[in-house]
């Protein structure tokens, strides 16, 4: 078994946090993982890409090869269409709803939601909104991995204890809100949020 992810965002949307989490929940669940490095403008709200390999044997590089991954996740959503071609025919583009624009000539956004409902594997999650009702918008990210943890081959207690683990030192109001954020997030499969 191997499951490969993209994760793409924009800087300051804490998707290296995410990736952590992702990561560390693999591990304990007795996985073997590979990550790269976040690569882009992640201080300046520029494109960020990391790529995180997850299997039963050690994967032979972090960087993913094109159209072999499992999983865009995707917390900005013009940044889940700039991947796609690491997507495998039978992969998931999951995304946040909310665009970040950094750029001047950002695409209409009906436009860019449709072009990934269009996709044959796609979630699409209001992850902001859901962050907010958690208690931080910032938990959108968290929110984002609760939507897909259905998908991925780690059981949820090991994401949740994940997420205790990494949040940790902000304190357990922290912890608190992202654990919200996450269970909310698993339940977007199901009411289509």
């Amino acid at each position: 078994m191997k499951y490969d992810i993209v994760l793409a965002g924009v800087g300051g949307q804490g998707g290296l946090s995410v990736s952590v989490v992702i990561a560390r929940a693999a591990m304990a669940a007795g996985l073997r993982v590979k990550q790269s490095e976040v690569h882009g403008m992640s201080q300046r709200g520029g494109e960020v890409l990391a790529h995180l390999r997850l299997g039963e044997a050690e994967p032979a590089s972090p960087i993913i090869p094109m159209g072999a991954a499992s999983l865009i996740l995707a917390f900005e959503p013009l940044e889940a269409l700039r991947y796609l071609k690491w997507l495998s025919p039978t992969g998931t583009v999951a995304a946040s709803i909310t665009p970040i624009r950094n750029i001047a000539s950002y695409p209409d956004i009906g436009t860019v939601l449709a072009d990934i409902r269009g996709l044959p594997n796609s979630i699409l999650v209001d992850a902001e909104s859901i962050g907010r009702e958690a208690g931080n918008v910032r938990a959108a990210n968290i929110a984002l991995v609760g939507a897909v943890s259905a998908l991925l081959p780690i059981a949820p207690e090991f994401l949740e204890t994940a997420i205790r683990e990494v949040f940790a030192a902000k304190g357990e109001k922290t912890v608190a809100l992202n654990l919200r954020a996450f269970s909310e997030g698993r339940k977007v499969r199901a009411t289509g949020r």
